[in-house]
């Protein structure tokens, strides 16, 4: 098993060329957020925003639009229920994340489908939350993407149809061969399985064990890979910088806040993209 460092983590976030713009940092499109549940999908926006990405539009209920842009003006919104115009965009973006606040109605499910059977090989799609529990309920296309998974222990029994403590990692890993992703297992040392690697998480803080923080997670992992040269690296730097920052601010907090980690990225980016070495 391998480590996440922070000696890697420097070695694969690199200062920005001065000849770029807002294209070469990825598109991100980020579906969810039912008429309950906007919050999710508003904090997945600010993981995704906060960590670099270069454009981000966020297809959502349309009730939740003026809370997006109020909290994230940087962002453009498109109401989830226009398929038709949704299945015209889809191509531009080469990040797409579905699941935060999703729901499991038949909105979903529609969307869900509409993701698996039209996105291209070159786009990378990340899933989350309801987005899982639906994959794993039915018989969905599987996309033709690099696919990433990042569920908690009881979305990962879903999708496996086993209970956790019938699995260890070679099991883990197996399945997610099968499942031909990358999965993020959140815990509290998080393990990432890649391919023949499995890489545990050595930080992380019972103080971030409120709602959101996964949300703010995927769209880390959303926001990173448009920028960084290999889907694991970016899957790997996410996790890393999430539970990191969140370490770290509960040294002076008792609860340590979602939107409060994603609020830390840029300043962590900036820290680790001046060092070849572990600065701390």
């Amino acid at each position: 098993m391998k480590k996440i460092t922070p000696k890697l983590i420097c070695a694969w976030i690199k200062q920005r060329e001065d000849e770029s713009n807002k294209g070469d940092y990825g598109r991100a499109l980020l579906i969810g957020g039912n008429e309950r549940l906007g919050g999710a999908i508003i904090m997945a926006a600010q993981g995704t925003i906060y960590s670099g990405a270069g454009l981000v539009t966020v297809a959502t209920h349309p009730v939740n639009r003026s809370a997006l842009h109020a909290r994230l003006p940087e962002a453009m919104c498109l109401d989830f229920n226009d398929t038709e115009y949704l299945l015209e965009v889809l191509p531009q973006f080469d990040t797409i994340l579905i699941g935060p606040g999703l729901g499991l109605g038949d909105t979903a499910q529609r969307l869900l489908s509409l993701v698996c059977e039209h996105a291209h090989v070159g786009q990378r799609i990340v899933m989350d939350g309801d987005a899982i529990t639906l994959y794993a309920s039915q018989n969905f296309k599987k996309p033709e993407t690099t696919l990433i998974f990042t569920p908690h222990r009881k979305e990962w029994e879903r999708l496996t149809h086993m209970d956790t403590e019938d699995l260890d990692d070679m099991k883990n890993q197996d399945f997610a061969t099968n499942l031909d992703a990358i999965v993020v297992l959140k815990d509290h040392r998080t393990r990432v399985y890649i391919e023949d690697d499995i890489w545990q998480n050595i930080y992380g803080t019972p103080a971030m064990a409120t709602g959101g923080m996964g949300d703010t997670l995927a769209g880390m992992v959303a926001g990173l890979l448009g920028q960084l040269e290999k889907s694991k690296h970016a899957v790997l730097t996410a996790v890393f910088l999430h539970s990191y920052i969140g370490e770290t601010l509960a040294k002076k907090k008792y609860v340590v806040l979602p939107t409060e980690v994603a609020e830390q990225i840029p300043y962590y980016l900036k820290k680790f993209s001046e060092t070849d070495d572990n600065p701390y």
